[in-house]
């Protein structure tokens, strides 16, 4: 069993990953601010829930249909210089949204929230990617449950003050926020000195559509990688429940403009959850490739067991603990999951790997969303709805839990 390195050691004593770390604080904490204060938005200039389900769609949609290209790329590319052309083009599409005046310059989210996806679908998989080739294998783990952890702690800390910018300041505030933020992460990228070793490897002598099929045919002949790969997508079949929180927020426990406070709780209580989450899984049960395997599956039960709750909890201090506990569950699939890729991938397939693991979570996440969005439109009470979802989770967490209990067929690449 490989011992894990702390989570502190680590970030003392690697300073690559430490810079890598800071661009991704900076980041996320922005783009919380920006997502926060769209939601709240687009629910004030038209009060449909659809047209927020459409937001979500727009938000994930496109990297199903560019990520396994994308991979081809990243797998070509520098990926340092990817995630740093990425953060400046996301941060001048941001500024688009300060245009938006009334229900008819909707059409302007949804054009630049598609093109800053694109522009994530090749940051993603390039920082999945490279945290590989700048940790060892004992600090792999510890590397994964701080971005897993960072990303909670940004969505809780930036949600909250998200929804405090937006309903104080208003959203134009939040945009600007999260363009600097880009920007700066763009900044702290340029610093991390990282040797590629991918960009030597013998991939290079295939054309693109020829390296596409290699990562395919990859993914096809080994069963374990193609279920890490797939374990995301199968939890975000329920991922309409992010929806939920905006409705629970704005229709039921409203605080602040357009409920943007209660929403951004909401969002902070998801973060605090998944913050949690994988630290406690792993000191249960280690951080071996079995014990990584064996938490999956119940850690997506779990989110259903959070959000069947949420669906009876009567005040929002429940919902919020509610959403807390599932959300224990969704970041120990997320962390687990990368890092069993992570390990079991060779680098120069990475790219490739985490890009069609983007595409199919982002296509399953953008269905389960815009369903949603139809059925909150349709009638269905936003308790139903989160019940309806918590059901949704059990079949994939029943089925990862009997794939992945058995000893892996192999443990690294």
């Amino acid at each position: 069993m490989t011992e894990s390195t702390g989570y502190l050691v680590l970030l003392r004593r690697n300073q690559p990953f430490r810079r890598l770390w800071y661009g991704q604080i900076v980041s996320q904490l922005g783009d919380w601010f920006a997502s926060i204060a769209l939601y709240a938005l687009l629910l004030r200039l038209t009060g449909s829930g659809q047209v927020v389900g459409l937001l979500l769609v727009a938000e994930l949609l496109p990297s199903t249909i560019v990520g396994p290209w994308v991979g081809v790329l990243v797998d070509r590319l520098p990926r340092r210089i990817v995630m740093i052309v990425a953060d400046i083009g996301r941060a001048l599409l941001v500024l688009l949204f300060l245009l938006v005046r009334d229900a008819g310059d909707i059409w302007i989210v949804y054009l630049a929230t598609v093109l800053k996806v694109v522009l994530t679908s090749f940051f993603e998989p390039a920082r999945s990617a490279l945290i590989p080739q700048i940790t060892t294998r004992e600090e792999l783990i510890a590397a994964n449950g701080i971005s897993g952890a960072t990303w909670s702690a940004m969505l809780a800390f930036g949600a909250a003050l998200g929804g405090l910018v937006a309903g104080t300041l208003g959203p134009a505030a939040a945009f600007l926020i999260d363009a600097a933020s880009f920007l700066l992460s763009a900044v702290l990228i340029a610093t991390v000195r990282a040797h590629e070793t991918h960009l030597t490897e013998h991939a290079h002598t295939l054309s693109s559509g020829g390296q596409l099929v290699e990562g395919l045919r990859y993914l096809g002949s080994d069963r374990d990688v193609l279920v890490y790969a797939l374990v995301k997508a199968l939890w975000s079949l329920g991922g309409g429940v992010l929806l939920v929180l905006t409705l629970f927020g704005r229709q039921l426990f409203p605080l602040g403009t357009d409920g943007a406070l209660s929403i951004g709780l909401l969002y902070a209580a998801r973060g605090v959850g998944a913050a949690i989450g994988p630290l406690a899984a792993q000191r249960f049960g280690g951080s071996s490739v079995q014990a990584l395997r064996r938490m999956i599956g119940p850690a997506v039960l779990l989110t259903g067991a959070g959000y069947a709750l949420a669906s009876i909890a009567p005040s929002l201090p429940l919902v919020a603990l509610a959403v807390l506990v599932a959300h224990l569950g969704g970041s120990t699939q997320w962390v687990f999951s990368t890092a069993l890729l992570q390990i079991s991938v060779p680098n120069r397939l990475q790219g490739r790997v985490f890009a069609v693991e983007l595409a199919a979570l982002t296509l399953t996440t953008a269905l389960s969303s815009y369903l949603a969005g139809l059925a909150a439109d349709s009638g269905m009470a936003p308790r139903d709805l989160a019940l309806l979802l918590a059901i949704v989770f059990v079949a994939p967490g029943l089925a990862l839990l009997a794939l992945l209990w058995p000893a892996p067929r192999r443990t690294s690449a």
